[in-house]
């Protein structure tokens, strides 16, 4: 009997196994909750404070069941995106993982909402009476993120896959004697965006003091650390291959010399390509791109269909040297 292998490329095996069990564990976040708040129904006013006003006052409210639909149904919608986004663009590791995590934060956070909502009008007579701490936001959006790095870090990475055949002839190439060794390192920085970031976290900062909800501070703090991890990143080429980190350590991907397939400089319209600034993946290919800035970047393509762009002074240096890594990195398995 004549067997055919399988069509499907290995990372959309991995890929659906990924979406699979974290969409899954953020529809599970919810629904428990759902079903603890359901179960609360008779403890709660027959219609709950859904928000509340500058000055702390219901000014919203929703049945029960009506709370419960919504908060489900959110869930799902945002399930629904980043399982779309694992499918259609997961072949590298770091995008699954993204992924898988924003799906179990989507869980959580409806579960957070459904939770923290209807516990502090548990034995009220009426929502008008409702009274909601500040420090609740806060756990609200925080709380979901210790899940979600779970679930991100049970993601496997990619299996080793060297790249076949050379280099491409007409790639750049860095000028080297055989046994010359060199590196090349630049720091990306952000441009507009980490203004826009700058903005976020003095207006969430003065929103916190104003309405003295002094715990709501947490959420301008993380601000803080997560522009600060977003919009600076370092970028080296070396003998190892190909590396992009933040300044802080997270997030950040390594491409090793054997899977480089071929680096170029390309240019870079942010919402155009990427839909944005940031870590951010690509619409073209699911490529995983570090893009700061409109314009020049290297482009680095990797074995499997991968890819990784990155918004850089000096690319096309940083290609060629890449390129000549990658073509004695060639020689070294050939010959040995």
């Amino acid at each position: 009997m004549t067997t055919h292998p399988d069509p499907t490329p290995a990372w959309r095996r991995r890929a659906r196994r990924s979406t699979l069990w974290s969409s899954l564990a953020g529809l599970v976040l919810t629904l428990g909750a759902a079903a603890t708040v359901w179960g609360w129904r008779d403890d709660l006013p027959d219609r709950v404070a859904t928000h509340w006003s500058a000055g702390g006052v219901p000014d919203d409210t929703m049945s029960v069941t009506g709370m419960i639909v919504v908060a489900v149904a959110t869930t799902i919608g945002l399930l629904t995106l980043f399982a779309g986004i694992g499918l259609a663009w997961g072949s590298s590791a770091s995008t699954r993982r993204m992924a898988a995590g924003a799906a179990v934060w989507s869980g959580g956070l409806g579960a957070a909402l459904l939770l923290v909502t209807a516990g502090f009008q548990r034995g009220l007579g009426t929502a008008e009476t409702a009274e909601l701490p500040g420090w609740a936001l806060a756990v609200v959006l925080l709380a979901p993120l210790l899940p979600a790095a779970i679930a991100a870090a049970l993601v496997p990475g990619d299996p080793a896959l060297p790249a076949e055949g050379p280099v491409a002839a007409d790639a750049p190439r860095a000028t080297l004697a055989r046994s010359e060794r060199a590196v090349w390192m630049r720091t990306a920085r952000g441009g507009a965006a980490l203004v826009l970031g700058i903005g976020a976290v003095v207006a969430t900062t003065v929103l916190a003091v104003v309405m003295q909800l002094w715990a709501m501070l947490l959420v301008p703090a993380l601000l803080a650390v997560l522009f600060a991890a977003m919009f600076a990143f370092r970028v080296r080429v070396d003998a190892t291959g190909f590396t992009v980190r933040s300044v802080l350590g997270w997030p950040g991907t390594h491409v090793p010399v054997e899977e480089v397939v071929e680096a170029s400089v390309t240019r870079v319209n942010p919402l155009g390509d990427f839909g944005g600034w940031g870590w951010r993946v690509g619409f073209d290919k699911g490529r995983v791109g570090v893009v700061l800035r409109a314009g020049e970047a290297v482009l680095v393509e990797r074995s499997g269909g991968r890819g990784v762009v990155v918004t850089v002074d000096d690319a096309e240096r940083a290609a060629a040297l890449l390129n000549t890594m990658a073509d004695r990195a060639r020689a070294d398995r050939t010959s040995g």
